[in-house]
């Protein structure tokens, strides 16, 4: 399964793809699909239109495209997710094989890519642990979570050509410059503003550790975004759209923020999955990244105060636009994403008063 999907059905209608032209693209350049094809859309990911493809023969792969409509300039680049897992195909790093790429929108309107279907299930909350993960892969999990993470940020993405995937330097800088101005061109129309949130800014740009080497970041490494099998073995990981080159202690502790404990003061509303009895502490996620990568974690509480500072922001600007009506809100809890942002905005502080 794909773009965090958590299952399928087989579908007569398929949407944003015209299947003829689809289907002679990938028999006229993907190696082993023959046509036509069962098109079974993926759901319960992102809004990339992802479908899975069954030949007559059982042979599968999975075809994805932006999202209909007018986009962003970066924004659902499917190019880059091609280039990325093509690059760590030959890694330890588990990744769908990319087979094909379409950058002509002539065929079906957009560019698309082609990679193998990967069986296994995203975890987006308790539910899916529960009904997916043995009690052995529950305790698993968190191991196979680090140990892909560490093979990732032991890359050389020069190795791999992904050296010019983005710029190598100053990874954090740019983050909480881009973030910043997200928050202030979003606050009037969240009306959500707070001094914490410009006093954060001053700080994480002050206090800012310096960089190590560039490393292949992924930006979004969530449970959410990794297919695991019932035993808690980490399969592949998903949604590469918004990785870049940067510092890999940022992508390490924006996974740390996503390790939910049963101890930790729950937002209602939120039901993560590592709240089912099994799954390992923090502490010993963070012992597993640092056993693995031989990393200085001494600023883990700075990264730390960055991405709930980061996230906050995010969610802050998604708010604003459901506000704005930019968004559709029906069955969205604008509730909770405004108490999403003051949590972050919390722990962010409490991280950072923390740092000496």
């Amino acid at each position: 399964m794909t773009d965090g999907a958590t299952g399928g059905t087989a579908v007569s209608k398929v949407v944003g793809y015209d299947v003829p032209a689809v289907e002679a693209w990938i028999d006229a350049n993907v190696d082993g699909l023959e046509p036509p094809f069962t098109w079974t859309q993926l759901e319960g990911g992102h809004s990339n239109l992802t479908y899975k493809l069954t030949a007559a023969d059982g042979t599968t792969a999975v075809v994805r495209r932006p999202p209909m409509g007018e986009l962003l300039p970066k924004a659902h680049d499917m190019g880059r997710e091609f280039t990325i897992i093509s690059g760590l195909g030959s890694t330890d790093v588990p990744v769908a094989i990319a087979y094909g790429y379409c950058e002509s929108p002539d065929v079906t309107g957009a560019h698309f890519y082609v990679m193998s279907y990967v069986e296994g299930r995203p975890l987006f909350e308790s539910a899916d642990a529960r009904e997916h993960l043995s009690a052995e892969g529950r305790a698993h999990v968190g191991t196979s979570f680090m140990d892909v993470l560490s093979a990732l940020h032991s890359v050389d993405p020069d190795d791999v050509g992904l050296g010019d995937l983005g710029k190598k330097v100053d990874y954090v800088g740019r983050q909480v410059r881009t973030w910043y101005r997200s928050w202030t061109a979003s606050a009037e129309a969240a009306t959500y503003d707070t001094p914490v949130v410009h006093e954060l800014h001053d700080f994480l740009l002050e206090r800012k550790p310096e960089q190590g080497p560039a490393r292949v970041v992924h930006g979004d490494y969530g449970l959410h975004n990794c297919l695991f099998n019932p035993g808690g073995e980490l399969q592949a990981v998903l949604d590469w759209e918004i990785s870049t080159l940067g510092d890999p202690l940022a992508d390490f502790a924006y996974a740390l923020n996503g390790w939910t404990e049963p101890s930790d003061d729950i937002l209602e509303g939120s039901d993560p999955p590592t709240l089912v009895d099994g799954f390992v502490s923090r502490a010993d996620i963070i012992e597993r990244y640092e056993e693995r990568t031989g990393a200085d974690l001494s600023d883990l509480a700075y990264y730390v105060s960055f991405n709930h500072w980061k996230s906050a922001c995010i969610i802050h600007g998604v708010y604003a636009r459901y506000m704005r009506g930019q968004k559709p809100s029906d069955d969205v809890d604008l509730d909770l994403y405004r108490a999403r942002i003051g949590r972050g905005i919390e722990l962010s502080a409490a991280a950072a008063a923390a740092i000496s």
